[in-house]
């Protein structure tokens, strides 16, 4: 029996699966870690950190696994994305990784608009310029760190960092790559057109392959680290909003999931890139050449959850699926803005905060709770509703990451869209998405569609909009968006203040 292992790289815990070829799940492991604030707006990561929680999780996967290593025949990433880890010529570290979630560029965001103009930004960036992203990123330590600037050698993103420590390769791959601001989209290539305007060198940047493309395989001082075997191949690995759809088998054009992570995404297939004119949304490539998703991402879902509940006596999840689920929809008239750290779709606007609206002498912690819900629920709402725009459409969709293992939520979120969710039938997709990338490396599958058909499976559950509800919250979602419309300038003011202090 082949074994096949998935590694994915959250912003908050890294996550190791084993399972078989057949997609049964032979062993999980999981370290929780947290990303440094040295300062408002700043969002940093030791990639080493990374590393550590890998071989950690890698070794205990493999103990509780029972096989021996030479069974793990593939291996492969998913990554958070977009951030940036730089690298000297001597592959060490040269300062923290800035993550997704860092506001710091927002100078070097106008800079990059500057240096291109509107219609070049559309034709070949494809997506919003907005900070977080690896190319700004890079470009705020040329202008603040000039002396760690003069060391980089390699720039890439998060999951990279731990592909590099396990092959001794340095590589990307199509679909995390897209996401820097550096990438032709449609060719599926660096763009020397975009990185010679902004004056940053081409060779920074290394050789990409698809997700399911082999990379290399593990070498000794990773197979003595981590416990594998140096015949495991290593497969390149994606984003991961590209692996969860494969987790989720969404790798068809006009399929579609909705994903509430630590930050939360929805997404749909196609087989050419989406201009959105309006930039409002990412295009992104898909695990290999010939396909793209585009998906709207905001950037506090899961995240918003977590963060009010740090601020009272902490509830497990039980206790807070049954606060929200004794409060009717629209929580006792109390609206949740969950901009805690600005907002990409649709406002693409680093600079916001986030609000309670309709508080009163009957709110208490389940009506807060489940505005929080519901808020996040509104955000990926309006990003569906960009998504339609642009002629992207979906009767069901998959429901993923940590909201999808919450009933209440899951309701919520089916009453909100208006459309029927299913589940996938493993929870760490992200995972199970990697896991399949390496067997189609590792010469298990053929390809990525018949790994999701060996591997992926469904609960025995719907969740069906309820229609009353849907029509409350069709109201609710209206007098979200007009909270936003009638309240942005205060928030972004706001905002601006709080950083100076």
């Amino acid at each position: 029996m082949a074994y096949l292992m998935g590694i994915d790289l959250g912003t908050s815990s890294l996550k190791t699966i084993i399972i078989d070829e057949t997609g049964n799940v032979k062993a999980q492991s999981a370290r929780a870690y947290q990303f440094a604030t040295p300062c408002g707006g700043y969002a940093e990561h030791d990639p080493r950190e990374w590393w550590d929680a890998c071989c950690e999780t890698v070794r205990e996967a493999i103990g509780a696994c029972g096989a021996p290593a030479s069974e793990i025949r593939g291996v492969s990433f998913s990554g958070q994305m977009h951030g940036a880890v730089l690298l000297d010529k001597d592959f060490q570290v040269i300062r923290p990784a800035i993550l997704h979630c860092d506001a710091r560029s927002a100078e070097q965001v106008e800079k990059i608009k500057e240096a291109l103009g509107p219609e070049k930004v559309r034709e070949l960036v494809m997506n919003p310029v907005y900070t977080g992203f690896l190319l700004p990123s890079l470009m705020w330590v040329r202008d603040h760190e000039p002396e760690n600037y003069a060391k980089v050698r390699y720039a890439f993103l998060p999951k990279d960092y731990l592909k590099f420590k396990m092959t001794g390769e340095v590589s990307s791959d199509y679909s995390d790559a897209s996401a820097t601001l550096a990438f032709d989209i449609r060719k599926n290539c660096w763009s020397e057109e975009i990185l010679k305007a902004v004056g940053v060198p081409m060779d920074f940047f290394p050789r990409c392959f698809g997700t399911a493309e082999a990379a290399g395989t593990v070498c000794r001082r990773a197979a003595e680290a981590t416990g594998l075997s140096t015949s495991t191949v290593v497969s390149a690995g994606g984003g991961d909003q590209v692996m969860q759809s494969i987790g989720n088998g969404i790798i068809k054009a006009g399929q579609a999931s909705a994903n509430i992570g630590t930050s939360g995404q929805v997404s749909f297939q196609s087989d050419a890139p989406i201009l959105n004119p309006a930039l409002s949304t990412n295009t992104f490539c898909g695990y290999e050449k010939g396909r793209w998703f585009t998906m709207g991402a905001i950037m506090n879902a899961g995240l918003s959850l977590k963060w009010f509940n740090s601020l009272f006596e902490r509830a497990d999840y039980n206790q807070i699926n049954e606060q929200a689920a004794k409060v009717r929809p629209g929580s006792g008239g109390v609206v949740f803005l969950p901009y805690l750290n600005g907002e990409r779709t649709p406002h693409v606007n680093p600079n916001l905060s986030g609000m309670f609206l309709g508080v009163n002498l009957n709110t208490g912690r389940p009506e807060l709770t489940r505005a929080v819900m519901e808020g996040v629920a509104y955000a990926l709402n309006q990003c569906i509703e960009v998504c339609g725009d642009l002629g992207l459409k979906a009767d069901t969709m998959v429901a993923s990451g940590g909201g999808a293992r919450s009933g209440p939520w899951l309701q919520i979120q089916a009453d909100i869209y208006g459309i029927p969710l299913k589940v996938a039938d493993t929870e760490e997709q992200a995972g199970l998405g990697s896991a399949i990338a390496a067997g189609v490396g590792a010469g298990i599958y053929r390809d990525i569609e018949d790994g999701c058909s060996a591997v992926v499976r469904y609960k025995d559950l719907t969740v069906v909009p309820d229609e009353e509800n849907h029509k409350i919250y069709q109201e609710y979602y209206q007098l979200y968006k007009d909270t936003y419309t009638a309240s942005r300038e205060v928030l972004q003011r706001v905002t601006l203040m709080g950083r100076r202090q």
